[in-house]
């Protein structure tokens, strides 16, 4: 048996006794890119934290009687967004990232972890107002995920960790966005949106050196509403929104892996208040309904998203 025979084995033993968990190389992609394209010149920047948490292990559907894996990760989200044209803005996503997954046994308790600069996007986006539709706006967008976090952190004993652990993915995505919003005559301030991100994947040909691994194209969609109302001399912003993840297995030497791979259905409660009319702070939580994993996997617990937006448009300063 050769050497690379013997990895491919061992990868997948350990995908199984640790429970994979689908990650895009570290990158909290999914709900952190897409900001709105404003006039022509505008800057908008987002300072977010993300703490994602999974803590439930799953067969499939069923949630097991299992509470000795914990996965968590912690993501510093920098956003920049500038509008080139009143209808075209591009879009940056940097992002710091922490990773921990700790196994409980026998009173016995391994930690991995890995931390570093993680994968960022950059997406170009624009805006379409049709004319014959009254109050709707699609917003059209592609991207890539670009390979800036490393793929070689190492556990404590020296040995090189699985690539869901690492902070990058060596690898350049291509990502595509569609998303539109309706609001009504009866309630203008009242919105209905939607969104559908894909994320197609490529290949890190140079995993464990001479191996490929690939992690599963990814599909989501959102149904959003939100409505805007004023409480102390404040807008303040709640919004709902139903969130579908479909991710494809990964793929070692081409191979499927088990215990990767899902479909995912979650709901989003978020705020937004503005602090002043250039400043908003905004908070949501990510919580499971559906964790439909492909084998035995850590599905969701729950995630936090919190952080402010700065917006400068042209000629306007940050407090006005």
């Amino acid at each position: 048996m050769n050497s690379k025979l013997i990895l491919i084995c061992l990868v997948i033993i350990s995908s199984f006794s640790y429970a994979q968990t689908c990650c895009s190389g570290g990158i909290p992609l999914s709900n952190n890119i897409g900001l709105p394209t404003l006039s022509k010149g505008s800057l908008q920047i987002g300072i977010n934290y993300d703490y994602n948490n999974l803590n439930t292990l799953n067969f499939g559907k069923e949630k097991l009687d299992d509470d000795s894996r914990l996965r968590v990760t912690h993501s510093a989200l920098l956003n920049v967004n500038y509008s080139v044209f009143n209808n075209v803005s591009v879009e940056g996503l940097f992002t710091y990232v922490n990773q921990r997954r700790t196994i409980t046994q026998f009173g016995n308790k391994n930690l991995d972890q890995t931390s570093g600069i993680g994968d960022a996007v950059l997406l170009t986006i624009y805006r379409y107002k049709p004319k014959k539709i009254k109050n709707l706006e699609l917003n059209i967008g592609i991207g890539t995920k670009i390979p800036l976090g490393s793929t070689t952190e190492k556990s404590d004993e020296g040995i090189v960790l699985n690539a869901d652990l690492q902070p990058g993915s060596n690898t350049w995505d291509v990502i595509y966005l569609m998303s539109m919003g309706k609001s009504f005559d009866f309630r203008p301030s009242f919105q209905i949106g939607g969104r559908i991100l894909f994320r197609a994947t490529g290949v890190n040909n140079s995993y464990y050196g001479n191996t490929s691994y690939k992690f599963g194209n990814e599909f989501l969609s959102y149904l959003s509403f939100s409505d805007v109302f004023v409480a102390l001399k404040t807008l303040i912003s709640p919004s709902l929104s139903l969130k579908y993840r479909n991710a494809v297995k990964d793929e070692l030497d081409a191979f499927s892996l088990d215990n990767t791979g899902g479909k995912f259905v979650s709901i989003i409660p978020n705020l937004a208040i503005d602090i002043t009319p250039s400043i908003t702070f905004s908070t949501r939580t990510e919580l499971p309904i559906v964790s439909n994993v492909d084998g035995t996997q850590l599905a969701p617990t729950y995630r936090i998203t919190t952080g402010l937006i700065f917006k400068f448009e042209a000629r306007q300063t940050l407090f006005n």
